[in-house]
């Protein structure tokens, strides 16, 4: 897995220390903080991790298992560009499977990584609903179906202009 390092700024790392002394000796003030964290630095970076344990005075264990037992938690950075490649039952049996190694090749990253230059991510997921347009691809939420992995590279070229 590529590591990205960690690049939090005063402002972010004050608004986490005042989220957490707002919660600070309630109960169950650890998954609202997670979730105010991973709101100010868009995933929950280990420094992020150490900081909420620390100042809530709870094993960094404990903050990891949480972050890691729910899905909604990020350990990695998000791009400007969400990839999200079905991987249901529908998709997966129309070559859903090719459509992201295609995306993997193409944007030099595996699925769950973010792009050195923070531009893309890539996440797969389980039914969107669209089993009809199987296999499916959804960049921002615009859905893309009935690909092939030929379809990719042009795909994502259009996010590539911004």
């Amino acid at each position: 897995m590529s590591h990205i390092a960690f690049e939090g700024t005063k402002e972010q790392m004050k608004a986490l220390l005042s989220c957490i002394s707002a919660h600070k000796g309630e109960a169950g003030a650890l998954m609202p903080v997670m979730h105010e964290a991973q709101n100010i630095y868009g995933y929950l970076p280990a420094e992020v991790q150490t900081v909420i344990a620390e100042k809530l005075n709870i094993p960094l264990a404990e903050v990891y298992g949480v972050a890691t037992f729910y899905s909604q938690f990020s350990l990695t950075p998000k791009g400007k560009h969400k990839v999200s490649i079905c991987l249901g039952t529908a998709c997966y049996v129309k070559g859903s499977d090719k459509i992201l190694e295609a995306v993997e090749h193409e944007l030099r990253i595996k699925c769950g990584e973010c792009t050195p230059d923070k531009k893309f991510s890539i996440e797969s997921c389980r039914c969107v609903g669209a089993c009809g347009l199987a296999p499916v691809m959804i960049i921002d939420g615009e859905v893309y179906g009935r690909l092939k992995p030929d379809d990719v590279k042009g795909i994502l070229d259009k996010y590539l202009q911004d």
